[in-house]
């Protein structure tokens, strides 16, 4: 159920578009915005509200950031669709150029696409035309996308996966993902049971010669701001290597900064031979793209890569803006030192909530989940937690299979004082919440 049902002391102006809107779109609030700028969004009253979700982690470099607008608008007045299958254009080509900078080693070779699940979906069919085999790998938890190929790619929610779609694309075997607190372990643990099942798979579900790839998050996204660690990627990557398997990093909502890194994997010294990204590159334009090795890319079949808008030029120019913002901005280097102001702060709170069970995250991306006395999840306090902060004009979002996780991931732009709002109106919020029920 939406907030928008649950808050009747909301007003939702946009409830008389509902009927026309495809019910399977849940609202996370009743706002409709006139405006956007930094860390702010406005209504059409002029009331503005802290944007704790950067449109799912999109706006990097915060709303309306006046060097992406200018550079969108003067791609307008010059070329608004070059469609790259027929001509090539120059914000595209000096984006390769940046890009190719900022990659894992060895990662030089580009297809650029629109969203997210599309270039998942373009990166697992490269895998496949690669190696020649079927089977992927994917992790509990994941999230790849809800188009129908991706869906299948994807195990963070029953809802992504609904039988009633319709059986999935086969070839896809799900493996654990190591996540102390779910299973009441340390991380070390989790990361030895992770990689011995990893093991089991392989000589049970899928034999490496049958299996194309492993495609992973860094930090995995819908399931609950979870990142991964050193020894369990490492893991992963002796494996690729041993048996010829294509490691992809799905990049897609922790890349770009987001955790303090430029990717989430650098984290981890984690070396993919693909890499998916999009969301936060362009600063709220659709684009996204795969990065791969030369020789993978290389086994592409013929017109199995393309789309009308894919590698749209404005989009292209509003990410090379961004990534001139992210660098000379130092905004990787603020989301380390404002994800850790915002970690402690959230960790200050969990310590006076025994219904916070657990804080996690990198940088910029961070969450606080929420459990009853016996541990089970508790969705409807993490809800009571986000119609509270959204009447102190906070906008946050839940997250994780049950609802129960609260994520937080402000533009990359937000400032000390902006962060230190957020926590005050979250203590209010949660401290609200929490004696209510």
């Amino acid at each position: 159920m939406s907030l928008m049902a649950q808050s009747p002391n909301l007003q939702a102006p946009a409830n008389a578009y509902r009927p026309h809107l495809s019910p399977a779109l849940m609202q996370a609030t009743p706002l409709v915005v006139d405006r956007a700028l930094g860390c702010r969004l406005f209504d059409k009253d002029g009331n503005a509200y802290l944007d704790f979700t950067s449109g799912i982690g999109v706006t990097s470099t915060g709303h309306c950031h006046p060097r992406v607008v200018e550079a969108a608008q003067r791609q307008v007045g010059r070329l608004i669709h070059g469609q790259y299958g027929v001509v090539m254009h120059q914000p595209m080509l000096d984006l390769i150029d940046r890009l190719g900078g900022l990659m894992p080693d060895g990662l030089n070779a580009f297809f650029f696409a629109n969203s997210g699940a599309e270039a998942v979906e373009s990166a697992v069919r490269l895998a496949r035309n690669y190696t020649r085999r079927q089977n992927i790998i994917v992790f509990q938890g994941s999230f790849h996308g809800r188009t129908f190929g991706s869906a299948a790619l994807t195990t963070s929610g029953a809802r992504f996966r609904s039988a009633q779609s319709g059986a999935l694309p086969p070839g896809v075997v799900v493996a654990p993902f190591p996540t102390p607190f779910r299973y009441g372990w340390d991380q070390e643990t989790a990361e030895r049971f992770c990689i011995r099942e990893l093991d089991h798979i392989f000589a049970t579900l899928t034999a490496p010669a049958d299996t194309a790839a492993i495609i992973v998050e860094p930090v995995q996204g819908e399931a609950g701001y979870q990142p991964g660690s050193r020894a369990f990627f490492a893991a992963l990557r002796e494996r690729a290597d041993k048996h010829g398997i294509v490691l992809i990093a799905d990049e897609v909502q922790a890349g770009v900064g987001r955790t303090g890194r430029f990717w989430a994997g650098e984290h981890f010294d984690m070396q993919p031979d693909i890499v998916v990204f999009a969301k936060g590159i362009a600063s709220g334009f659709p684009l996204s793209g795969i990065a791969a090795r030369e020789e993978i890319m290389a086994a592409a079949l013929p017109g199995s890569q393309g789309g009308t808008f894919s590698g749209n030029v404005v989009a292209c120019a509003a990410a090379l803006a961004t990534l001139d913002v992210i660098a000379e901005e130092g905004l990787i280097e603020n989301a380390a030192q404002r994800g850790a102001q915002l970690r402690a702060g959230l960790e200050a709170t969990a310590a006076r909530h025994k219904a916070i069970g657990d804080v996690r995250g990198l940088g910029l991306m961070q969450a606080s989940e929420f459990v009853t006395p016996d541990g089970a999840p508790a969705p409807h306090l993490a809800k009571a937690v986000l119609k509270a902060a959204l009447d102190r004009n906070m906008i946050i979002l839940v997250c994780g299979p049950y609802g129960h996780i609260v994520r937080m991931i402000p533009p990359l732009v937000i400032s000390a004082d902006e962060v230190q709002e957020a926590l005050d109106i979250w203590n209010a919020a949660v401290d609200e919440a929490l004696e209510a029920q």
